[in-house]
């Protein structure tokens, strides 16, 4: 079996009427396992009870916790979230937290397709937020030396840890850029309402040679792929909240990357993320059920 490892953050985000577990790289492998994809989180949390919390979570999402490190100090991440009448969310994320100092233990490498039951790694997921520590830099810089078919890199500017230039190296060794439409304005340097071909295509010359997606909330998504591109529409929904729809966007993004043989079918990629994305932007929260959810052929 194919095995998907997400590297990264484990926050807890603490809304007004409570919280939910999230994190974007936690976020992606909850919607890979409820797809059907095996999934390994690669993270730290505490030794504290939401720490515990974190983990259990986890198992009964059907995610691989064989990653995640039990940090002796610091404790399990926390984020404040704001939501505006559209929304979309704020984020105020504390800090240091465990999930800043990420180990790869060697004996459960995320990366090593030879461990009894795992089966070959497809494909690595990483954001950006974790790499505001050089600790995290340097467990990343090791796994990105392994030999995997897909790394996909889902940038996650969140101020003041939105540092491009210092993240030049480590975009560089991915396969695929992920960014939003307001991300591509600013890798861009372009203006917004910049075409997205246009800007994705000026990401690939200034930033990174590969594949270059570009997400649009409502209005879609686009990928510039062996110098073409393609497009798909979001289907339409009556928002509840953004928080997660990306995160389920690279989740199915990932599927179908992961599932192709040769060349993927980018338009029947798009499509199928751009569903998922708008149908978790319909629920509450990053990670609601998959009930009532089909991908679309």
């Amino acid at each position: 079996m194919s095995l998907v490892a997400c590297f990264g953050e484990t926050i807890w985000d603490v809304f007004p009427e409570g919280k939910s577990l999230g994190g974007a790289p936690l976020n992606v492998a909850y919607h890979l396992a409820r797809l059907g994809v095996r999934a390994r989180i690669v993270t730290a949390v505490g030794r504290d009870a939401l720490g515990d919390e974190a983990v259990r979570a986890m198992l009964a999402a059907g995610i691989d916790d064989a990653s995640v490190r039990r940090h002796p100090c610091l404790s399990t991440g926390l984020a404040r979230v704001e939501l505006d009448a559209s929304g979309q969310a704020k984020f105020s994320i504390a800090g240091p937290v465990a999930w800043d100092e990420i180990e790869v233990d060697p004996t459960v490498d995320p990366s090593d397709p030879s461990e009894a039951g795992v089966g070959v790694v497809r494909a690595l997921v990483f954001g950006t937020l974790a790499l505001r520590t050089e600790h995290n830099r340097a467990s990343l810089r090791s796994l990105l030396s392994v030999p995997i078919r897909w790394r996909v890199c889902d940038l996650n500017l969140r101020a003041p840890f939105d540092d491009v230039q210092a993240l030049r190296p480590l975009l560089g060794r991915a396969d695929v850029l992920k960014v939003n439409e307001h991300e591509a304005v600013r890798l861009a340097d372009a203006a917004e309402g910049e075409e997205p071909r246009v800007m994705a295509e000026r990401i690939r010359e200034r930033w990174f040679d590969g594949v270059v997606c570009v997400t649009r909330g409502a209005r879609g998504a686009g990928v510039l792929a062996d110098d073409r591109w393609y497009e798909a529409p979001s289907p339409s929904c009556v928002v509840r909240d953004t928080v997660g729809a990306g995160d389920a966007f690279t989740a199915a993004f990932v599927v179908g990357l992961v599932g192709a043989v040769g060349t993927p079918d980018w338009e029947t990629v798009l499509r199928r993320a751009c569903a998922l994305g708008s149908f978790v932007a319909s629920r509450a929260g990053a990670q609601p059920s998959h009930e009532g959810f089909v991908l679309p052929d």
